[in-house]
C-alpha cells in the first residue's frame, strides 16, 4: 500500500504536497485539522505514512495525530512537519515514534528522500506483521499441542510448506511423523495427491517395483506397464515413512529421483520426468545407518536438506492434558458414549505417565477407556492394568490366620468412605462424588447397593 495521509492547516501546503506525491503514483489524502485527521483514522482509514503539521488550530495537534496513529496502526510511519523546529520538538516527536521531521521551508527533493524511506520500512513492517498473523492463525490439521516444542513444529511447517525442498522428519514412534508430513503437503500451494509409503512394510523384492513402476515383462507376473508410486505423486508430495528401511539398491534409484526428478521404471529404458517433493520419516538415526553401512551417505544429505525433530510425548509438558480433553471428546462422539472428562484419580496418573508410545498410546489407552467406562467420568478401573497404581504389601492390613470374607471387606472398607464422604460434605452427594474421584451416578449407585440412599434418585444435594 502506498498512502498517504497529508494533515495541514494550510491549503497551499495540502496542494503542494498533493501534486508531488500523485506524481509518484501515491494515493494522497487530506486534512486540515488535527481531529479531522484522529476521525479519519478511528473511521477506519488506513495510511502507510501520514505527513503532519506539528502545530495547528483547533487544540489537536501533530503530536495528538502521531498517538493517534501508533495506537491504532504501529506499522504506518509518521512524518511531523514544523516551522519552528527545536531540539526538544524533535526529541519528543522521535520519542513518540515518528520517523523523522521535516522544518519548513524545506526542499522538494528532502521531502522525496524522507519519504521513500519511510515508505520502505512502512513496507517492511507490514509484510512482518502480516506474516507474524498468518503464523498465529496457522493451526495444521490434526497437530494439537500448545507446548514450546510443538509450536516450533508448526513454524517450521508453516515456513517450509510453500516450498519443493525435501524434508526430512525425524522422532521416536508415535510422535505424529506421517500427520506432520500431510500438514505440510495440505498448506502446500501444489495441487497433487498425497502419497504415504511405508518403506518397511513392502518386501524387498517388491519395493523398487512399487516405487518405480516396471515395463510389461520385466519380471514374471509382469503382464502389463505398472506405474510406480513416485510417478502417483507427480504434482504432490511422495511420503517415505521408515526411509531407513529402503534397500541400498533402491536408495541408489531414489537419489536419481531426487537429484535430476526422473525416474526409470524396472525393465525400462526410457526415464520419466517427475515433478515432485518428497517427505521422508524415520525413527532412527541415520547418521549411525550411514557409519554402519546400510545407509547411502550422499542420500542421507540429500534428505536431510530441511530437517524437522518432533518432540517425545514426555517432553511436551500441557500438550498431555489437551490431547486427553481432545482424544476424550473424540472417541465420546464416535463411540456415542456419556463419557464427557476425567475424574482427578485417573487424570493424576495420566499426567504422571512417560508415554512410551508417544501420542499414538495416549490415543489407544482413551479410546480403551471410553470404550469400557460405563459413567460419564474416566475412572482409574477402566485405565489399562498397566497405569493403575499399585498397592504394596506394607499398604495392606495383617491377614489373619483363620482368613476373611473378602467381599464382605471391600463391602465395609467402600461403606466407611461413602459414609466419611457425606460427612465431610455435610451430605452434599455430589461434592462427595467429587472428593472420592467417582461421578455422582456411580457414587448414587454405591449408595444403593449398600443400602444408605434414598428414593429421591434426582435429589444430589440432601
Amino acid at each position: 500500500m502506498r498512502r498517504v495521509l497529508v494533515v495541514d492547516d494550510e491549503e497551499s501546503m495540502r496542494q503542494m504536497l498533493s501534486i508531488l506525491l500523485k506524481k509518484q503514483g501515491i494515493d494522497v489524502v487530506t486534512a486540515s485539522r488535527g481531529q479531522e485527521a484522529i476521525d479519519l483514522l478511528e473511521s477506519g482509514e488506513r495510511f502507510s505514512v501520514v505527513m503532519t503539521d506539528l502545530s495547528m488550530p483547533g487544540g489537536v495537534g501533530g503530536l495528538d495525530v502521531l498517538r493517534a496513529v501508533k495506537s491504532i496502526d504501529n506499522a504506518s510511519q509518521v512524518i511531523m512537519i514544523t516551522a519552528f523546529a527545536t531540539p526538544e520538538t524533535a526529541v519528543e516527536a522521535i520519542k513518540s515514534g515518528a520517523y523523522d521531521y521535516l522544518t519548513k521551508p524545506f526542499k522538494l527533493e528532502q521531502v522525496k528522500l524522507v519519504l521513500d524511506r519511510a515508505l520502505e520500512k512502512y513496507a517492511l513492517l507490514a509484510e512482518n506483521l502480516y506474516l507474524k498473523e498468518e503464523q498465529r492463525k496457522f493451526r495444521p490439521k490434526g497437530i494439537i499441542g500448545e507446548s514450546e516444542p510443538m509450536k516450533r513444529v508448526m513454524e517450521m511447517v508453516h515456513r517450509v510448506a510453500r516450498t519443493k525442498t525435501t524434508i526430512l522428519i525425524t522422532g521416536e514412534s508415535g510422535t505424529g511423523k506421517e500427520l506432520v508430513a500431510q500438514a505440510i503437503h495440505d498448506a502446500s500451494p501444489f495441487k497433487g495427491p498425497f502419497v504415504p509409503v511405508n518403506c518397511g512394510a513392502i518386501p524387498e523384492t517388491l519395493i523398487e517395483a512399487e516405487l518405480f513402476g516396471y515395463k510389461k515383462g520385466a519380471f514374471t507376473g509382469a503382464s502389463a506397464d505398472q506405474k510406480g508410486l513416485v510417478e502417483s505423486a507427480r504434482g504432490g508430495t511422495l511420503f517415505l515413512d521408515e526411509i531407513g528401511e529402503l534397500p541400498l539398491s533402491a536408495q541408489v534409484r531414489l537419489l536419481r529421483v531426487l537429484q535430476e526428478k526422473k525416474v526409470k521404471p524396472v525393465g525400462g529404458v526410457e526415464e520419466i520426468t517427475v515433478d515432485v517433493r518428497v517427505v521422508a520419516a524415520t525413527n532412527r538415526d541415520l547418521k549411525e545407518e550411514v557409519e554402519c553401512g546400510r545407509f547411502r551417505e550422499d542420500l542421507y544429505y540429500r534428505l536431510n536438506i530441511i530437517p524437522i525433530e518432533l518432540p517425545p510425548l514426555r517432553k511436551r509438558g500441557k500438550d498431555v492434558q489437551i490431547l486427553l480433553r481432545h482424544f476424550v471428546g473424540v472417541y465420546s462422539e464416535e463411540l456415542d458414549t456419556d463419557v464427557k472428562g476425567i475424574s482427578a484419580p485417573a487424570l493424576a496418573v495420566l499426567l504422571d505417565y512417560d508415554y512410551p508410545g508417544n501420542v499414538r498410546e495416549l490415543q489407544n489407552i482413551v479410546e480403551r477407556a471410553v470404550t469400557l467406562e460405563l459413567g460419564t467420568m474416566i475412572e482409574l478401573g477402566s485405565l489399562p492394568p498397566t497405569l493403575r497404581p499399585r498397592v504394596t504389601r506394607s499398604e495392606v492390613l495383617e491377614l489373619p490366620v483363620e482368613g476373611i470374607d473378602l467381599d464382605l471387606e471391600m463391602q465395609r472398607i467402600e461403606q466407611a468412605y461413602l459414609e466419611a464422604a457425606l460427612d465431610r460434605c455435610e451430605g452434599v452427594k455430589t461434592e462427595a462424588a467429587k472428593l472420592l474421584g467417582i461421578s455422582f451416578r456411580s457414587f448414587r449407585y454405591r449408595l444403593k447397593k449398600l443400602g444408605l440412599g434414598d428414593d429421591d434418585a434426582n435429589n444430589e444435594d440432601d
